[in-house]
């Protein structure tokens, strides 16, 4: 394993919360793998197995809906299997839950945790599944 695979995948699982600041969602959707296979699980209702549409568009609704997002990965561990990879990591999320109708916010302090499996597909690695959970 290399230094160079270890930094891109950890840049693709980067790039991904950066979306929250950036509000680039479309960029969700390159850094996936849009594939039956694709499945992601967290502790936000429901509570079951996405798919890959589910998974964008509840993505996008959380990162759209949080200004002013930060967020760090703590201790993050990536692993390399050929052409699959797992990072595991803490994670620290903050933010304002900005709610439209009535103008009002809330202010949000998420201590979590996540696991991404991510496969390399033609030099360019894809989240295929996401875990991600409160601590």
């Amino acid at each position: 394993m290399s230094h160079t695979e270890t930094r891109q995948v950890l840049d693709v699982v980067e790039a991904f919360f950066e979306v929250g600041r950036t509000k680039d969602t479309a960029k969700l959707h390159s850094l996936q793998l849009n594939d039956p296979r694709f499945s992601s699980f967290s502790d936000v209702p429901p509570l079951d197995m996405k798919n890959f549409d589910t998974t964008l568009m509840l993505e996008e609704l959380r990162f759209v809906s949080i200004s002013d997002y930060n967020y760090k990965l703590i201790e993050p561990k990536v692993s390399i299997f050929g052409d699959a990879a797992i990072v595991a990591f803490g994670l620290q999320q903050t933010g304002m839950l900005v709610d439209n109708k009535n103008y009002t916010g809330e202010h949000i302090s998420i201590d979590g945790r996540g696991t991404f499996v991510l496969v390399n597909i033609d030099g360019h690695w894809k989240i295929v599944h996401i875990h991600l959970s409160r601590s």
